[in-house]
C-alpha cells in the first residue's frame, strides 16, 4: 500500500536556523577543546616528571658510583704512601734511615721549646708564692 502515487513531487521543507543551538555547539566544541587540551598538557607532565625520575635515578647511581671509585683511589693512596710500602722502595733506591746525628736543630725552634716550659714554671709558682 502506497500513500503517494510513484509522480507525485514533494515539497521543499525550508528550515529557518536556531541561533542559539548553534552557539550551544560552539560552546561545547570549544569546552571539549579545552579539556582536551588540559589532558594532553597533563600528561606531558606527568611523562616529563617521569623522565625527571629517571634521570635523578640514574645520577644518584652514577654519584654512588663515583663515591666508591673516590674511596678505592683514597685507599690505593694510602696503601701506596704508607712507611710499609715506602721503605723498601727508598732502600732499593739506595736511600737510609735517618741518624739522631743527621738532625739539626735551628735556633728558632729552641726558642719556641723553651718559651712554653717557662710560661709553665711561672705559672706553676705564682699561686704557691700568692697562697702562703
Amino acid at each position: 500500500m502506497k500513500r503517494l502515487p510513484a509522480g507525485q513531487r514533494n515539497t521543499r521543507i525550508h528550515r529557518e536556523r536556531d541561533l542559539s543551538a548553534l552557539s550551544r555547539l560552539v560552546l561545547l566544541l570549544f569546552c571539549g577543546l579545552a579539556l582536551t587540551c588540559g589532558f594532553l598538557f597533563a600528561a606531558k607532565q606527568h611523562f616529563a616528571a617521569i623522565q625527571y625520575g629517571y634521570k635523578s635515578q640514574d645520577l644518584r647511581r652514577e654519584h654512588e658510583r663515583l663515591v666508591q671509585e673516590q674511596r678505592r683511589l683514597l685507599l690505593m693512596k694510602e696503601e701506596a704512601t704508607s712507611p710499609v710500602r715506602l721503605e723498601p722502595a727508598a732502600r732499593g733506591l739506595g736511600l737510609q734511615p735517618v741518624k739522631p746525628g743527621q738532625i739539626a736543630v735551628r735556633a728558632d725552634d729552641k726558642r719556641n721549646e723553651t718559651r712554653p716550659a717557662a710560661a709553665v714554671k711561672s705559672a706553676a709558682s705564682s699561686p704557691r708564692s700568692t697562697s702562703h
